[in-house]
Parts: C-alpha cells; sequence; structure tokens
C-alpha cells in the first residue's frame, strides 16, 4: 500500500534574497530531478553530505531517497521552476520521538535561506509525528553546517565523537526560535519587495503604438519619471514605441532585466511571465484584466499565474493594478497608469484598487504631499498589504504608512506586523467593506467573518488608526507626516474668529480632547498677536491649533512665518486653518532639498473641526503607543496537557452526558449565538430588562422566587450532571464533527472553577440536592434552550419548602419532558457579563466581553481582543465596553472586583490559543461581584481535523 502523500506540506516560501521557492514532499518520479541535482554539487558538497567522494547516486540510493513513508521517514525538496535545488530529510530513530536530520542545498542556491526554511517545515512535519528531537553528524570542517544548527533558534548541544560533531536539536518552540523565524521572515519578505521597487531596468510587455493603450502609457510614465534605467518595450510587430527600440520578445533583449510591467491581454499573460521567468526577471507588475475579478474562469487563470511566478522565484503585484511607484531620486520609478506622481515624502502608501488609486494619488498632490513609494496591488493575489509592512517598517525613507483595503489576506499576519510597525511608524488604514462584509469579492483574499466593529477593536489593539472615509485618510497623514506626535489630549486654540474658536473647542470635547479657553485675537489680529498668545499657552498644552481666517486680505505671509517659527520651537504638534486652505500651502511649508515639503510643514485644513478630528486620532495613537505592549503573563493553576488530554478524550469517545452532536450547519450557527441575535436562545426583552436593577432596589433587585429571573442568575448553559436531558444524543459522534460540550472540566484545567448543579428528577431530589450544595439555591430548568425562556428560574430559595414549591410550579408550566437543575445562588449584588472567544478562519482566536443585560446585547455593545492576552490587553478590553463604567462603581452601583475578571480574561484567552480544537466558547453568565468572579454556565463547540492557525507554523506565502 502506498504511503499518503501530505499534500498540506507543501508551501510556496519567500527565501532571504527576496526570490522564492516551492517547498513539497519527496515522491518516486522525483528520481531524475534528484540524480541532476546531484550532478550539479560541488565534490565539497557531496563530502560534507556523505563524509566523503561519491560522484553519483546509485539507482538503488536514489530509490531509497525519493520513497519515503512519510512518517518515520520524510524529505522535503525546495524547487524552482522543474528543477530540485535542495533536500532535507529526517529518518526516525529507535528512540520513537527522536530523528537523524540530513541537508543538501545546489551550491548556485547556498547563502538564500534556503536551509533555513527547509527546517523550519521539516520540524513541522516532525512534531506533528511525535518526534520532538533532531540529531545531525556533522564534520568538524563544515563549520558552515554547524553554525546553522547553533543559530536555527532552538536549544542546540554539540559533541565531539568518532571523529564527528553530533548536534542535538531540542525542537520545542522558544521565544528564541519564535524571534529569529520571524526575524528571517521579515527580512526575506521587505526584500522581495525591495527587489520590485529598486530595479536597475524596466520592460514593459504590451506597449503598443495605440494611444492611450495601456501598455504605452505605462511606457510614456516611466519615461517621462526618468527612470534611472534602461526601459525595454516588447511588441511583436513595430520597432519602436514612443521612441524607443522595441523588441520582439523578452529573451531578446541583450541585457538583464528586474522588472517586468505585463499590458498583454489576461489569455496571453501565462505564456509572457514564462519568458520573464526563463530571461530571469525577478518582480512582475500585471496590469491586464481579466482574472479574479470576472469570475470562477479568470480565478483560475490568477491561480496560475501565481502559480508559474512563485515556482519560477518571482514576486506578482497584481494582477488588474495600477502599478507600482517610487520617487526615490536614486531610482525614479513610475511604472504605473497615473501620469502624474506626487513629490518627494515620506509616506509609503497601499492602494488595493487600481482605479481608485489614480484618485488616491491625485488628492495627495493636491494637497502638496509627498510620498515615498505607492503600490496598487489590484486583485493583490501575490504581493499584498501585509508585504509592504515588512518592507516600510525597514525602509528609511518612510515614515508614515497608508493602507486602503478592501480585504485582508492574512489578519492575523496583518495584526502581528501592526503592532511592531505602529510602534516606529504610524499605520492610518482606511479599510471599506464595513457595510457589506461577507458580499463574496473577485480578489484573491475572501471577505472576513467577524463583524466590523470587531475588525476596529483589533486595529485598535494593533495600534492601527482607523478612519472613515478618504478625506480623513489624507487629513490624518499630513498630520503624521509633518508634525510630531503630541504628548497628551490637552489643545491650544488661537484664533482671529470667535465663532471658529468655539467650534474648534466644541470639536474637541466632543473627540475626547481637552481644550484650553481658546484664545480669540480678534479679525485683524497679525504675527505679533499670534507670537504673543502662542507663548502665553505654550507650556499649557500639548498640540495647538492655530486659525487665521481674516475677513479682509492681510499680511498672511507674516502669520504663517510666525506659526512655522513657533512650532520650531516648542516642538509641539501645530494644525492649521489657513484661509480655509488644503494640504501644505506655500507659506506654511519648509522646503527640502527638492522643494517638497518636509518636517515641520504645518498642515492646514478647510474647517477647524476637521483640523480637530484628524488631531484626535493622532492623540489616541500617541497614547496607545505609551502603553507597553506587554506578553501574556505566567499563570498559577494551568494545566495545559491535561486540557489537551480533555479534548482528544471528548472528539474521540464524547460522554452522552457532557455532549451534544450538531448535526446540521443551521444547528452548529445556533449552538454559540452572538449578542443580539433574534430566536437563537436569547432570553426575552421582559427576562433581561431586569439584568441591571436600580440601586437601592431590595436585594440589589432580587425578585421573589416567584418572579422571573434576572439574566445575572440566568443558568448556566448546562448543567455538570445532565444525562437524559432532551437534546443530547446516545450516539458517540465522530471525532471529525463538532461537539458541543459542558466546558466545566475544561475550564476548570485554567484556572476557572464553574459553578456546579445537579439535574433532578424529584422535590425531594432536589432538596437533597440544594442541601449538598448549600444555601441559597435556584431552581431552573437544565435544558439550555428552555433556560432561555422567561419564567423558568426561582431565585434566592432558602429553605425545603421553597425548592418543593420552586419544583412543583417549573415542573407544571414546563412540563415533564424538561429537565431542572439546582445551583447554588451566587453572590450578590453582582453585574451579569458574558465572555466568549471565537476562533475565527482568518483572525485565528478573538476572545470578545460585554454585559449580559439586553440592553448591552441589543446596541452591540461587545469589545474585541486576538488571543493570547497581555494584561493589558485584557484591562483594555473591559474598558472597551461602554457600558464599563458599571463596574468602577459609577451610577450608584458598587465597584466590582475588575482584576478578577482581567484574570479570567487572560485564562480563557490562553485556553483558545493553546487549543485550536475549541472552536467557540461561552461563559454566560459571569457574575462580576465586589469579592470576585463566578462564572454559573460554561459551553464550548469542539471540532476535529484542525489546520494549522493563521500566522502560525512555518514561514509560508498565502
Amino acid at each position: 500500500m502506498e504511503p499518503h502523500y501530505p499534500a498540506h506540506l507543501e508551501a510556496d516560501v519567500v527565501l532571504a534574497d527576496g526570490g522564492t521557492v516551492h517547498v513539497r514532499p519527496i515522491r518516486p518520479e522525483d528520481a531524475d530531478i534528484l540524480r541532476a541535482f546531484y550532478s550539479r554539487l560541488s565534490e565539497q558538497s557531496i563530502y560534507f553530505r556523505f563524509f566523503g567522494p561519491r560522484p553519483r547516486l546509485s539507482d538503488r540510493e536514489v530509490a531509497w531517497f525519493t520513497t519515503v513513508d512519510y512518517v518515520n521517514r520524510v524529505a522535503l525538496i525546495a524547487t524552482l521552476g522543474t528543477e530540485m535545488v535542495a533536500v532535507v530529510r529526517f529518518d526516525r530513530l529507535d528512540q520513537q520521538d527522536t530523528a537523524e536530520v540530513a541537508f543538501l542545498v545546489e551550491d548556485a542556491h547556498q547563502g538564500r535561506g534556503v536551509a533555513s526554511v527547509l527546517m523550519e517545515h521539516l520540524r513541522a512535519a516532525a512534531r506533528e509525528r511525535g518526534i520532538r528531537t533532531f540529531i545531525a553528524d556533522v564534520l568538524p570542517s563544515n563549520t558552515r553546517m554547524t553554525a546553522f544548527f547553533r543559530h536555527a533558534g532552538y536549544t542546540a548541544q554539540s559533541q565531539f565523537e568518532d571523529g564527528v560533531v553530533r548536534m542535538t536539536l531540542d525542537l520545542a518552540t522558544t521565544e528564541t526560535s519564535r524571534e529569529v523565524t520571524m526575524a528571517r521572515e521579515h527580512r526575506a519578505e521587505a526584500r522581495s519587495i525591495e527587489r520590485l521597487l529598486t530595479p536597475t531596468s524596466v520592460v514593459v510587455v504590451g506597449a503598443g503604438r495605440e494611444a492611450g493603450g495601456i501598455g504605452q502609457t505605462v511606457l510614456r510614465n516611466l519615461l517621462g519619471a526618468d527612470f534611472n534605467g534602461p526601459v525595454y518595450p516588447v511588441h511583436r510587430e513595430v520597432r519602436a514605441v514612443a521612441g524607443v527600440r522595441a523588441y520582439k520578445s523578452v529573451s531578446a533583449i541583450d541585457g538583464d532585466v528586474d522588472l517586468a510591467v505585463v499590458a498583454v491581454p489576461a489569455d496571453a499573460v501565462l505564456d509572457v511571465v514564462e519568458e520573464c521567468a526563463e530571461k530571469g526577471v525577478k518582480g512582475l507588475v500585471v496590469v491586464s484584466s481579466g482574472f479574479g475579478e470576472t469570475g470562477a474562469q479568470g480565478r483560475a487563470r490568477q491561480d496560475e499565474l501565481v502559480r508559474i511566478a512563485r515556482a519560477y522565484g518571482l514576486r506578482v503585484v497584481g494582477p488588474n493594478c495600477l502599478g507600482i511607484a517610487n520617487t526615490d531620486p536614486k531610482v525614479r520609478l513610475n511604472a504605473t497608469l497615473a501620469a502624474r506622481l506626487p513629490g518627494r515624502g515620506r509616506v509609503g502608501f497601499f492602494s488595493q484598487s487600481g482605479a481608485l488609486g489614480t484618485a488616491l494619488l491625485q488628492r495627495v498632490a493636491q494637497r502638496g504631499m509627498g510620498i515615498s513609494t505607492f503600490v496598487s496591488a489590484g486583485n493583490r493575489a501575490d504581493v499584498s498589504g501585509n508585504d509592504l509592512l515588512q518592507f516600510w517598517e525597514q525602509d528609511p525613507a518612510t515614515d508614515v504608512i497608508l493602507l486602503y483595503l478592501e480585504s485582508l489576506g492574512n489578519p492575523r499576519k496583518f495584526a502581528r506586523l501592526a503592532r511592531r510597525t505602529s510602534r516606529e511608524k504610524p499605520i492610518v488604514v482606511l479599510k471599506s467593506g464595513g457595510v457589506t462584509q461577507g458580499v463574496p469579492v473577485g480578489h484573491a483574499a475572501p471577505v472576513l467573518g467577524l463583524p466590523d466593529t470587531a475588525l476596529s477593536a483589533l486595529f485598535e489593539q494593533a495600534g492601527v488608526i482607523r478612519v472613515d472615509d478618504l478625506t480623513q485618510l489624507f487629513d490624518v497623514a499630513q498630520l503624521l507626516a509633518y508634525q510630531p506626535l503630541p504628548e497628551g489630549p490637552r489643545v491650544g486654540v488661537v484664533s482671529n474668529s470667535d465663532a471658529m474658536a468655539l467650534l474648534a473647542a466644541e470639536a474637541c470635547v466632543a473627540a475626547g480632547l481637552e481644550p484650553c479657553p481658546p484664545a480669540n485675537l480678534g479679525a485683524h489680529a497679525g504675527a505679533l498677536d499670534y507670537r504673543k498668545a502662542l507663548a502665553d499657552m505654550d507650556c499649557q498644552v500639548d498640540a495647538i491649533v492655530a486659525i487665521y481666517m481674516p475677513p479682509v486680505p492681510g499680511n498672511a505671509a507674516e502669520v504663517a512665518a510666525e506659526l512655522v517659527r513657533v512650532a520650531k520651537e516648542t516642538g509641539k504638534p501645530f494644525l492649521a486653518t489657513f484661509e480655509g486652505r488644503m494640504g501644505i500651502p506655500d507659506e506654511l511649508r519648509i522646503p527640502g532639498e527638492c522643494g517638497d515639503p518636509c518636517k515641520g510643514s504645518i498642515p492646514s485644513y478647510p474647517a477647524a473641526e476637521e483640523a480637530v478630528r484628524a488631531l484626535a486620532h493622532v492623540v489616541r495613537h500617541a497614547l496607545w503607543r505609551k502603553t507597553p505592549l506587554g506578553t501574556p503573563p505566567d499563570l498559577e493553576g494551568v494545566d495545559t496537557p491535561a486540557a489537551r488530554a480533555v479534548v482528544e478524550r471528548m472528539l474521540s469517545s464524547p460522554r452522552e452526558e457532557e455532549v451534544r452532536v450538531l448535526s446540521s450547519p443551521s444547528e452548529e450557527g445556533r449552538a454559540l449565538p452572538s449578542p443580539g441575535e433574534e430566536g437563537r436562545g436569547l432570553p426575552s426583552p421582559v427576562e433581561e430588562g431586569r439584568a441591571l436593577p436600580s440601586p437601592g432596589e431590595e436585594g440589589r433587585g432580587l425578585p421573589s422566587p416567584r418572579e422571573e429571573e434576572p439574566p445575572s442568575a440566568r443558568p448556566p448553559l448546562t448543567g455538570s450532571r445532565s444525562a437524559g436531558r432532551r437534546g443530547t444524543s446516545r450516539t458517540p459522534a465522530p471525532a471529525a464533527g463538532s461537539l458541543e460540550i459542558d466546558a466545566t472540566e475544561l475550564l476548570a484545567c485554567y484556572g476557572v472553577p464553574v459553578w456546579p448543579s445537579e439535574v433532578v428528577s424529584s422535590p425531594e431530589d432536589a432538596v437533597a440536592a440544594a442541601e449538598g450544595l448549600g444555601w441559597p439555591v435556584v431552581v431552573r430548568a437544565a435544558d439550555p434552550e428552555a433556560s432561555h425562556r422567561a419564567g423558568t428560574v426561582r431565585l434566592g430559595l432558602s429553605d425545603p419548602g421553597g425548592v418543593r414549591r420552586a419544583y412543583v410550579d417549573l415542573a407544571g408550566r414546563l412540563g415533564a419532558e424538561v429537565t431542572l437543575s439546582v445551583q447554588r445562588m451566587a453572590p450578590q449584588p453582582a453585574v451579569a457579563t458574558v465572555v466568549r472567544v471565537v476562533d475565527d478562519p482568518d483572525f485565528g482566536a478573538v476572545v470578545s466581553f460585554g454585559l449580559g443585560d439586553i440592553t448591552a446585547r441589543l446596541l452591540g455593545d461587545e469589545a474585541f481582543r486576538l488571543a493570547p492576552l497581555t494584561v493589558e490587553d485584557a484591562a483594555a478590553l473591559v474598558r472597551s465596553v461602554r457600558a464599563a463604567p458599571l463596574l468602577f462603581g459609577r451610577y450608584g452601583y458598587p465597584p466590582v472586583a475588575v482584576e478578577a475578571l482581567e484574570d479570567l480574561l487572560i485564562r480563557v484567552g490562553r485556553l483558545a490559543d493553546e487549543l485550536p480544537e475549541v472552536a467557540r466558547l461561552v461563559l454566560d453568565p459571569v457574575l462580576v461581584g465586589e469579592a470576585g468572579v463566578s462564572v454559573l454556565g460554561a459551553r464550548a463547540l469542539l471540532r476535529g481535523n484542525v489546520g494549522p492557525r493563521p500566522d502560525r507554523g512555518p514561514r509560508r506565502m498565502r
């Protein structure tokens, strides 16, 4: 029987020099390319691998190397085009968790980072198969290989024995190994974009003589920008285009070519890509349309385009894109369809839309701003915003990053990169699709599953400034590009218009800023008036909004010069509403070497409210930077191996009293409802309307035993012992299915106790349960569906008679088919909250928090953070909901144990991060009281056959 080929181990990867290779498991049919690979190796490489000369491999050896079982013997190869350029393998030893590892990289490709990438992927394959340690025997003279093992990021030991150095490598993930992997990824992806944006030669394929044609437009724009290198038009029928000699094919060009701009019909693009690959082109910009945006056939053509390009080591911008540009005087690249580019500046700009890209560039130029580099990715089949973040993070010419996004290809990675980059360089994002989430688009990346509010929260967690429209995008950008960050929220307003000063102050209050009393200088104020007013308020504010709107023409140049001088002296951010102009007026500009505005130039806004709105975004970003990033803390009482054992046991042989089998997608969708979803098991408004009683109500809002219960005492989603309950299945579920389980045992492994409850079948059983659990108690419907109906709970029962009456009353009301349970009454007063986890296919594990009352649910008052959570994340999560003041002693409520709540969120976040099988988790209700937190109910949705999480595991391209 042939071994099963592990296709999931295949991946496209970026190497250290910016090129790409394809990684895949070896197959028996690779015998010929293995022989060819071996024939190209130097004698030294062969000697280092086999400890002696071996001119060729025998047929038996070739069969041995290419035929593996993918379990105890695994080999991965790296291919470039049709050739093998490297191979790595492990063979399991007698110790079941140990394997011997060996590498072999073709001499021409050594030093490109092939070995490190293969090591990451082989390690992942080994860990899947229970291997925890690699050993390798290395000749002492092979210093390059010993250094590679020592710097792989994993714990390595070496021992000299019998003339060889035995290296032992612990494959456990460590902080060091994670950092090494991320650093390699950063360098590789940044280099791949640098190669695209700094070519020394460009070919335009499809540059015809037709005026207004796409190819000719790109060619003329390249020539018009005075590109600092040769430009080659390719046209099969003409001798010259735009006065430049044309070539019949890419291969006919005499010199080397770094970048190819492809502007031929879609059905001819694939042939051009192969021709470019044979020529040794390093990158492609495909402006042609007719790909993923046109439907299934175009999407298949787009996938094939990317496959061919990556197979030959090329990165692709597009297809269906505007192009790329670099304003560096040493490059002067305008490989776009936009005839006019902004001047040189400190802003990197990424636009997913090609058509919108032209308008965006025009707006930048109209404002007098400059850019460093620009990329329009179109369908974003390969190069994405994440790649540009990697490049701009280390690009000394870029200080601010602007992104126009319609979708996110790898949101988890975006959040990681943005969180790191935002500490040094602000990122401003205009993300469309807030209203159309879930509507299919033609881009390579799918739309997101999370609500738009969650996306905004995750942007905030990463320090990203999200704006609502194009005007705000550039309003914020021009402030960040030319002025320093404010130290705080205090704002000074200096104006020659009392009305405009008042509007600015009111805008500050509305935006959460702290305006000082405005300085109104009068309609005829001049430069000296502004100087004195600015001097008086300098020490009291963190930023200044200067308004100059003279009713009759005044001496604008003198006032502008004074504003620029004071701004330079104070070092504080200055914004202006200068004669209603927008952008960087010449009078407020500090010119650079080429006349473009440089740092210290003052941005102007048509209205003071627009200036304040931009400032508010920047203030929040500056405050975020001051907040420590933090790391997930060490927690006591966490037993991850025990939790994994619980999950594995549940998925393999679930106990019927703990599990409900989800038999259909619609049922699974109802298992863990989102807040406010009608008809998904939420209590009625009448029931939830009593969630947070007004201060002073007797018993803090506790009703009599016969009243309908508030959500603060709602039952858990299931009892811990609920055999025979309606909705359970007596048939064990398959491991690959989805199972809804009582999460009590799972949460206990993370130090989160869930209040116990007992299922009862008679009044006497209820009394006995109450005696065992402790008084007072609650009697409720044990069925999760029935428990959400009004009138299914009796609270505050403190004697046997009350329990008997409650049981009889509920049994008569609900019917004999509904099982009842008893649970001890939680401490009061308390605020009911809900903690949720969803494992989003794009973002990974996301933790949400909100209050449990109906108002919070209906208003969608829920906050989100990516797991795992740091201490800072948990604190921000609690404070992000609009109802948070209820937790801190506002409106007459006593302050509750917020620290205990934050600890719970951190523990739940760690569970979500460590157990990808947990698709969803709901803790509802979670009562937060003065002394601590009580989890009254918890359900989880488990799933089998979980693949790798987003942005986890070895490096691979989307």
